[in-house]
């Protein structure tokens, strides 16, 4: 922690409990000031809220029933009416397979089909607006109960008003031997207009022609509708509750006497109402509010009276509705009637009493909090030391560990050019004194020593620098801190056929160097110890990029990962999983600190993964560190 964090923590310490002791103390003077200078008045308002709230509240509630009963009717309408065709159509292929069946042998195939024909013709369903026809494959129109001149007729070429041919489609249906639901415009016979007919028909193979079906979907909708007023009309809530509908012309659908297509307005119905109907509809249409306050006046000879009332409305695009109920909003008056009136009697008093007590109350506080300040700065301060001192040997720990596995890694790199120098030493002297030692041998031999001797050279300049005590920060490539960082621990990890899949950008940043491969250190450390025993290939990979200028240094093993408990204890002081003589519980702890003093973040996770075609599982330590 630095000491402008320290500084601020220390003041918080002082001065927070006496702020928020003034603070508090002040809030609850003002709060019973206001709580006993207007109590009779919030609690009439309490009281009228409450009653509001709970009316509004039964209103909407009732509303939004309804207005989700008619939803579901709606959207279920033309999947029941689709349905019901559909199972007319089957019930007409039946009947006209059973007549076949029964005269196949007897008689020829056009009195089957007439005979179909007259059976078909007299059957209706859904209230008498429900018929069959028949068309075959010419797309002659065979039997079509409510138009008798059209019977005989080919209609192959016949559009509807969207221009769709659609007996072509019955047709090609008939064609593939098949069924179909469909859509067309057909004049309906009712009105005498051109309305839109859901149909479906299905194909007859023993003698070839299709029998279909539909309902002109308005007629349809409109039963649909009344069937839906009625319903709404036998909702009844508190004392005289109900469900209004009203169209977006102003009919207002649900009069005692009145159904859809009603010539009352809701205007002339509420003549005696000062109502804007516009603001009626806007409040219907509302996403925030569907609440509508307005004023109805009740007149007579002697008495003009007038009450304010609220509706909740909704509106029914798909149908121009507006659903709604209303309540009277002076009811409230009779509820409050008995609300107590006395309420100030001492309250000048009371407030001088209050005024004295929060003083003292003032006085007491900020004497113990001032000690209790004290005695935490104290407690900081003590705590600081033992962290600083105890964070020092921790580091202290680190770095003598970290050299002893240094010095291991000198005698490693240094083995082998040692073993050539006292080879080439040994071949030299040997044929001195046999007498066969040759210029060519000879010159050889010592550049063999001297390679070896620059080798060993290298070696300690490497390792003398990585222990340099500098301080300061410098710009440096990431790149050369990675090679740096591998050469200092390559031979633990050749030993242990350990291999690094690097993947690396390019990167300047300016930090402190060393302190960072400390840390990268401590990590490959960390994942050479957990893949030493393993018995597959074993990896550990190196991924560095620049994004949205920070560094992400990112290193992955394949050795199973870290048990999901130990994930949040991993960077813990003396966390660790391995035995008492292999690990001390620090490197890991110290890796997160050094990233954190160079003000990086530092996290961890298991992670799946598939490299050449296999999968592995390992944890995944990511660095963020500003570039």
């Amino acid at each position: 922690m630095d000491k402008e964090k320290e500084q601020q923590l220390l003041k918080i310490i002082r001065y927070a409990p006496v702020v928020l002791i003034l603070f508090l103390t002040s809030i609850l003077v003002l709060f019973l000031y206001i709580e006993n200078k207007r109590e009779f008045l919030n609690e009439k308002k309490d009281l009228e809220k409450k009653f509001y709230l709970q009316n509004a509240n039964m209103i909407k509630d009732e509303v939004n029933r309804a207005y989700s009963y008619v939803q579901y009717i709606q959207e279920n309408s033309e999947k029941e009416l689709r349905t019901s065709i559909k199972s007319k159509a089957y019930e007409a292929h039946s009947i006209a397979s059973n007549i076949y069946e029964k005269y196949k042998d007897i008689k020829n195939r056009d009195e089957i089909i007439e005979i179909i024909k007259i059976t078909l013709d007299k059957i209706r369903y859904n209230e008498g607006r429900g018929y069959f026809y028949i068309i075959d494959e010419f797309g002659n129109m065979l039997l079509t109960p409510l138009d008798k001149e059209g019977e005989g007729k080919n209609y192959l070429e016949y559009k509807d008003d969207n221009g769709y041919a659609f007996v072509k489609t019955i047709v090609n249906t008939l064609n593939n031997k098949g069924e179909r639901y469909d859509e067309y415009y057909w004049n309906n016979p009712t009105t005498n207009l051109s309305s839109r007919k859901i149909a479906f028909y299905k194909y007859f193979e023993p003698l070839n022609f299709v029998i279909g079906t539909g309902e002109y979907f308005d007629e349809y909708n409109d039963n649909v509708q009344r069937k839906v007023v009625d319903y709404l009309n036998t909702i009844k809530f508190g004392k005289s509750g109900n469900i209004f509908i009203i169209t977006n012309e102003g009919v207002y659908l649900n009069k005692d006497e009145q159904l859809i297509n009603s010539k009352d307005k809701f205007d002339s119905l509420v003549s005696a109402r000062k109502i804007n109907f516009q603001g009626m509809i806007d409040a219907a249409n509302s996403k925030v509010d569907n609440f509508y306050k307005y004023e109805e006046k009740y007149a007579n000879s002697n008495v003009d009276y007038k009450v304010n009332k609220i509706s909740y409305v909704k509106a029914l695009s798909s149908w121009d509705w507006i659903i709604g109920a209303s309540f009277y909003e002076d009811d409230v008056d009779f509820e409050i009637i008995e609300v107590k009136k006395k309420l100030d009697k001492d309250f000048e008093q009371n407030i001088k009493d209050t005024l004295v007590g929060s003083v003292i109350l003032i006085i007491f506080l900020l004497i113990i909090s001032y000690y209790v300040s004290k005695y935490i700065e104290k407690k900081f301060i003590k705590y600081k030391e033992e962290l600083s001192s105890r964070q020092a040997l921790l580091f202290q720990q680190s770095k003598m560990a970290t050299m002893g596995e240094m010095i291991g890694n000198i005698a490693h790199q240094w083995r082998q050019p040692l073993s050539v120098i006292t080879a080439s030493a040994s071949g030299m002297l040997i044929q001195k004194e046999m007498g066969t030692l040759t210029d060519a041998f000879f010159l050889e031999s010592t550049k063999k020593i001297n390679a070896s001797a620059f080798y060993l050279s290298q070696t300690i300049d490497d390792f003398r620098n990585f222990f340099s005590p500098n301080k300061e920060k410098e710009n440096f490539k990431i790149v050369n801190t990675i090679s740096k960082t591998l050469d200092l621990i390559s031979v633990q990890l050749n030993t242990k056929d350990i291999f690094i899949i690097k993947n690396i950008q390019d990167v300047e940043i300016f930090s402190h160097e060393n302190e960072l491969i400390q840390a990268l250190i401590n990590i490959l450390n960390n994942a050479r110890d957990e893949l030493i025993n393993k018995d597959y290939e074993k990896y550990i990979f190196i991924d560095v990029y620049k994004k949205h200028e920070q560094l992400k240094i990112i290193i992955k093993d394949n050795a199973g990962g870290v048990e999901k408990e130990n994930l949040s204890k991993i960077f813990n002081p003396y966390f660790t999983t391995k035995d008492k003589n292999q690990g001390t519980g620090i490197g890991l702890y110290m890796t997160q600190e050094i990233i954190l003093q160079l003000n990086g973040e530092i996290s961890v996770q298991n992670v799946e993964f598939n490299y050449n075609k296999q999968k592995y599982k390992g944890a995944e330590f990511t660095i963020t560190l500003n570039v």
